[in-house]
C-alpha cells in the first residue's frame, strides 16, 4: 500500500515540475498559488501540485497570467465548477484557437515568402554562374532580381 505524501516543499515541487523556486514564489506574488506559511517556510499541498501543473499547462497553451487567475478565480468560488466558469474557459480555449490559427497562417506566409526569396536568389546565382562561364556579364542587377516578386 503506496502513501501519499501531504506536503511539499518549495524546491520538491520546482524539481518534480522542473521550473525554478522564483519562478514558483512569482506564481504566488501573482496570486496563483498560496501555500500556508509557518514561519518562513512555505508548506504546499496537493491542490497547490494541481494549480502548478494547471499554470505550466495554460503556459504550454498561450495563457497568460491573468487568464488563468481568472479562471482559478471563477473555480475557487464555486468548486465543483460552473456554467459561468466553463463559460469563460470556452471563449478564452476559442480565443486561443483562433490566435494559434492566425499564427498558422502567418507563418505559412513567412514561410511562402523564404521559399520564393530563395528561388529568386538560387535563380540569380545560377544566372551569374552562367554569365561568368560563357564570359557574359549578367544583365540584371542581383537587388532588381531579388525584389521582382509581385507580392513586394
Amino acid at each position: 500500500m503506496t502513501t501519499q505524501k501531504k506536503s511539499f516543499s518549495i524546491s520538491e515541487l520546482a524539481a518534480e515540475f522542473g521550473v525554478t523556486t522564483r519562478s514558483i514564489r512569482f506564481y504566488e506574488d501573482q496570486g496563483l498559488m498560496k501555500p500556508e506559511r509557518k514561519g518562513q517556510t512555505r508548506i504546499y499541498y496537493s491542490h497547490d501540485k494541481v494549480r502548478l501543473k494547471l499554470i505550466l499547462r495554460g503556459k504550454r497553451l498561450g495563457f497568460s497570467l491573468a487568464e488563468s487567475r481568472e479562471l482559478f478565480d471563477l473555480w475557487d468560488e464555486t468548486p465543483s465548477g460552473s456554467e459561468r466558469q466553463l463559460n469563460k474557459m470556452l471563449e478564452t480555449l476559442s480565443a486561443k484557437q483562433a490566435q494559434l490559427e492566425q499564427q498558422m497562417t502567418d507563418i505559412q506566409m513567412a514561410k511562402q515568402e523564404l521559399d520564393n526569396a530563395e528561388m529568386r536568389c538560387r535563380s540569380a546565382l545560377k544566372e551569374l554562374m552562367q554569365g561568368k562561364e560563357t564570359g557574359q556579364g549578367s544583365a540584371h542587377n542581383t537587388a532588381d532580381m531579388l525584389t521582382s516578386s509581385k507580392e513586394i
